[in-house]
């Protein structure tokens, strides 16, 4: 598993972690905001009348209401990417890395309005009774370009996994862990269950309880993320200001030893709001393709509403969380992700800057006389005996207070390092620690009014975000089925995607993040490609759009 990891990692350093790839990204929504003279700004008000229903006609073509269609795409985006995926793009960025969130979701509703508008103006009533659209279909049926939809397809399939289903899960069994001390295989077992029930019924079933989870699940998060804000009021305006500081000076300071200049603090920030938002990831239009309505244009509106809500509203008053409460720089007592974890050769402190710096080449990948610990370590009821002779890092961060477990025991005996990781599988490894993640955000909640009980808002937020969003991807997935292999492939594939969901739920939670990272860029590249090439012709759908009296 652990070569696995390393695998995933390349592959994010070729994609999405790239130089180029945020630019790209950017680039296009940057591009579409001006060409279409900022949508997001001047369409927002009508965008809002649409989802209320005023502009609805009787018999308009679909199979779901556009409040149902904006629910169950906002329930494939907003998942554990708005409590997860902020933790670890803040912990690996600094503040500035919510800033270039902000940015991507700017832009991204500009971004998904085009690729929505495109992908519903050449949906299909697919084999099973039901409109299915997306840009596969736009790329086929408008593009002619039949290679580029089935690779499209395929990454849909390949991401509904890496985006929709295992780092839901994985997320879902970590939180009822640390609150409830649930086993893992359980929640895994049970929650998996559930996903079946749900979307064996197909859009309909899944549009009538995203449309209820979505409302529900965003009231209490948002509750619970102001009782830690205010609660911690002193500390609104410094937060702003860290994150406008550090995304303009350059010099922003992540957790740890990993300095996050601006380049790291772009990239991440970027990377986590495109992993939140989905713009221009084409996975949307998956979902708006079921809307009644016969103009492409009003349901591309409603669309440009989901970056607003998912990452401008949710995933700020998350940064805001964990800013404000300043557990972002502290060290918690957590069991070590073997994943995160790396003994090193010789003992360092993070109280010299020389260490410090070392550290930071190391960690950073940079030419450093660094080197990983070969060897034993002597354990006795838990503690390691030669603590001189390495320093363990995990997190980004010099552990303290480190204790070796066996299950619910501690462990004494000898163990097995080689290239600074351990040998030993059974070993759990606890201390303190810098953490990420959904772990980092749990500790923020209990920052509040709320004490201790704010971890218990996160861990159902986690619940009902991460189960919906898998639960949304499950339909992008069985949609892009039926466009490679017809409606015979549906069951087989949600059959696998629920075992899938399954086996997540105990399984590496750094490893599930490396593949969702890997799995969101290989969908996005080709309707990035496709909606630039149809510019023109979005303009031109726009304005035809607006020659419509009744639009004013």
């Amino acid at each position: 598993m652990e070569s696995f990891n390393q695998l995933l990692l390349s592959l994010d350093g070729l994609l999405g972690s790239a130089p180029w790839f945020p630019w790209v990204l950017l680039g296009v929504g940057l591009f579409f905001t001006l060409y279409l003279g900022f949508p997001q700004v001047r369409y927002f008000g009508h965008a809002i009348k649409i989802v209320r229903g005023k502009y609805d006609k009787p018999g308009d073509p679909g199979d779901t209401s556009h409040f149902q269609a904006l629910s169950t795409a906002l329930s494939g985006t907003v998942g554990t990417g708005n409590i997860g995926g902020v933790g670890l793009a803040i912990f690996l960025g600094g503040p500035a890395a919510l800033f270039w969130m902000w940015v991507t979701a700017f832009l991204g509703m500009t971004t998904k309005f085009v690729e929505v508008t495109l992908s519903h103006k050449y949906r299909v009533k697919a084999a099973d009774g039901y409109y299915a659209g997306g840009p596969m279909f736009y790329m086929e049926r408008r593009l002619n370009m039949k290679w580029l939809a089935v690779l499209f397809a395929i990454a849909t399939v390949i991401s509904s996994f890496g985006t929709g289903s295992l780092p839901q899960v994985n997320n879902i069994a970590q939180a009822m862990y640390d609150t409830f001390g649930l086993n893992k295989a359980l929640t895994g077992g049970v929650l998996a269950i559930l996903l079946g029930l749900v979307i064996i019924g197909g859009i309909t079933r899944i549009a009538k309880v995203t449309s209820t989870i979505v409302p529900i699940m965003a009231v209490l998060y948002v509750i619970g993320a102001l009782g830690v804000i205010l609660y911690n009021v002193e500390n609104i305006i410094p937060s702003f200001v860290a994150v406008f500081r550090d995304a303009f000076n350059g010099s922003a300071a992540a957790g740890g030893f990993l300095g996050a200049s601006f380049a790291y603090a772009f990239n991440r920030g970027v990377n986590r709001g495109l992993f939140s938002n989905e713009a221009g990831q084409g996975s949307a239009p998956i979902a708006h393709a079921s809307a009644r309505a016969d103009e492409p244009v009003s349901e591309g509106m409603v669309s440009l509403l989901e970056p607003f809500i998912d990452t401008l509203i949710i995933c700020t008053l998350t940064g805001l969380v964990i800013l404000s409460s300043g557990v972002w720089t502290e060290k918690h007592f957590n069991r070590f992700e073997r994943a995160d974890m790396v003994a090193l050769a010789g003992n360092y402190t993070d109280e010299k800057p020389g260490d410090v710096k070392q550290l930071f080449g190391f960690l950073s990948g940079q030419p450093t006389e660094v080197e990983t610990f070969n060897g034993s370590i002597v354990v006795a009821d838990g503690r390691p005996l030669n603590q001189g002779e390495f320093t363990l890092i995990n997190a980004r961060s010099i552990a303290e207070d480190i204790e070796f477990r066996v299950g619910e025991d501690t462990f004494s005996g000898v163990l097995t390092v080689r290239d600074g990781r351990f040998a030993n599988p059974n070993i759990e490894v606890w201390g303190n620690s810098l953490v990420h993640s959904v772990a980092l955000t749990n500790v923020a909640f209990q920052r509040g009014f709320f004490g201790e009980y704010g971890s218990l808002i996160v861990t159902l937020g986690i619940l009902l975000f991460a189960f919906s969003t898998a639960i949304a991807w499950s339909y992008y997935g069985d949609r892009s089925m039926i466009y490679l292999l017809g409606p015979r492939a549906v069951m087989p594939y949600r059959l696998v995607y629920v075992l899938a969901f399954f086996w997540a739920a105990i399984e590496d939670t750094t490893i599930i993040w490396n593949l969702s990272a890997v799995a969101i860029v290989i969908m996005t590249l080709p309707n990035l490609f496709g909606i630039s090439v149809l510019a023109r012709e979005m303009k031109d759908t726009v304005k035809d759009y607006w020659k419509d009296p009744s639009h004013k």
